[in-house]
């Protein structure tokens, strides 16, 4: 059974928002200049040695592009030292949290490399139940450490996930139904500045520094510590479940009943078409926070005869390792990710999305190792309702609904990327015009950017009405635009 992904960022190697490289592999003053700077509780790395290659790795290798160096700074104290020499030097970077874009540019530069690894504390405080943690994780290690509270966070779904680009981008988990966005429970962030200063936002200090973090990405400073609200947690239900083809019909069925029936904040799904060389399959992650579903709620789901199937009572942490995902797709592994502008999974969008997943199957039939996935992520409507409006920069409007929808081209050689990045640009245009048919609110739903791709939206669709307030930061803690020296949605 091949190993699927469905969250995270999208993007064409055409259309990025990569920054140019002034720097060759011959010119890497700038490396030495920061191996001399850092104490000793970081380290540079250069090409052919272990820790570069740990460093580069995405969890897509087209996502991959070859640095001059890589550098894993110990503290924000060599945070800051790297910025401040990266700043004066108009030097090109990335930073790199888990790696699990799929956007070359996005974490991944011809100039320096930052990976935050060696930032991996969690530290649970119990007086006020918030839990400070490391922006190199990924979110399976901070459920780890919470568990034995009884505590867990908002976070990611699937393993791989790191707690970086998530939260920056503003975060669903499948506890948001009840608590809403991973943005929505943040209390903090350490951030370094591009001057190099090291600072604290808060809704007590930098008040527009923290709006603009909850989902303004990159553009500010380097994260290196986020603050988050923990929430309860015990045994929960479910896992997954995965049908062939001939029950696409009965998984259709099912998917519409549960958007149509179930209001419980306790439920949450992901369904998804899937094809792999000759092959069709529906997967169904489902999740229930509590030990046992009430009756009426999966029924559908479970009745469905299956070719693999994992659905028990377990803790969170083994439900979360239990989806189809990992650190990486495989050492060859190229892929793209996108998402289309639908406020609902109605039928007839659902339709429209199996129909998208064949079609592209069989345009896409020569194309070495092709996996096509397409991603649907039930939410309630009120899952935007947990915070007040403004109160960050992702969602930049909480009144109009959203589908999260993944769409998920994965494929095995290079020479294939310009047409499998413009097949999947063009999928998201034809749902779009589908959900416009419809009547969809297309042009008001917000765009999430951990899933988009800059082929199909600009950075102003995806700030939306945030933008002004999020330019205004900008200019206030980046003056000389240091930020914009790396890549990803920029302001």
């Amino acid at each position: 059974m091949p190993t699927f992904s469905f969250a995270a960022l999208l993007t064409l190697a055409a259309a990025f928002g990569c920054v140019a490289a002034t720097s060759t592999a011959q010119n890497n003053s700038i490396c030495f200049a920061i191996q001399d700077a850092i104490s000793a509780q970081s380290v540079v790395a250069f090409p052919g040695q272990v820790q570069y290659t740990q460093d580069q790795a995405h969890y897509f290798n087209s996502s991959t592009q070859t640095s001059l160096c890589t550098v894993e700074p110990g503290s924000a104290s060599d945070v800051s030292r790297i910025i401040k020499l990266l700043g004066d030097a108009r030097e090109p970077f990335a930073i790199k949290g888990g790696g699990h874009t799929g956007n070359p540019g996005f974490s991944s530069s011809p100039g320096v490399l930052i990976s935050l690894s060696r930032f991996d504390a969690v530290t649970y405080h119990a007086s006020n139940q918030t839990v400070d943690i490391g922006v190199g994780l990924l979110w399976e290690e901070v459920y780890q450490q919470l568990e034995v509270h009884n505590r867990t966070v908002v976070g990611g779904r699937i393993p791989g996930i790191g707690v970086a680009g998530l939260t920056l981008g503003g975060g669903y988990s499948w506890l948001s139904n009840e608590y809403g966005l991973v943005v929505d429970t943040a209390v903090g962030f350490e951030v370094v500045l591009p001057s190099g200063e090291i600072v604290q936002a808060s809704t007590e200090s930098n008040p527009d520094l923290f709006f603009a973090l909850k989902g303004g990405f990159n553009n500010f400073g380097i994260v290196t510590q986020i603050t988050l609200q923990t929430v309860p947690i015990g045994q929960v239900w479910g896992g997954i479940s995965i049908a062939t083809g001939d029950q696409l019909n009965a998984s259709v069925a099912a998917l519409n009943g549960f958007v149509a029936t179930v209001t419980d904040p306790k439920a949450a799904i992901i369904v998804s078409f899937v094809t792999i060389p000759g092959e069709l399959l529906v997967t169904m992650e489902l999740f229930y926070n509590g030990p046992t579903p009430p009756p009426g709620v999966f029924d559908a789901f479970v009745a469905i005869p299956a070719v693999e199937q994992d659905l028990q009572t377990r803790s969170y942490l083994s439900l979360v390792l239990a989806q189809p995902a990992g650190p990486n797709a495989g050492p060859t592994t190229r892929g793209f990710f996108n998402t289309a502008a639908i406020s609902a999974p109605t039928p007839p969008i659902v339709d429209a999305i199996v129909n998208e997943t064949i079609f592209w199957s069989n345009q896409l039939a020569n194309v070495s190792a092709a996996n096509i996935a397409y991603a649907i992520e039930v939410f309630l409507p009120s899952v935007l309702g947990h915070a007040p409006e403004g109160s960050s920069a992702y969602p930049p409007t909480r009144s109009t609904g959203i589908l999260p929808l993944t769409i998920n081209y994965q494929f095995a050689s290079a020479t294939d990327d310009a047409l499998v990045s413009s097949a999947i640009v063009s999928s998201a245009a034809q749902l779009g015009r589908v959900a416009e048919a419809l009547g969809q609110p297309v042009d008001e739903v917000p765009v999430y950017g951990n899933y988009a791709t800059p082929g199909s939206f600009s950075a102003d669709r995806v700030f939306g009405a945030s933008l002004p307030r999020l330019t205004n930061v900008q200019k206030k803690f980046d003056p000389r635009g240091v930020m914009r020296l790396t890549g990803g949605w920029k302001v």
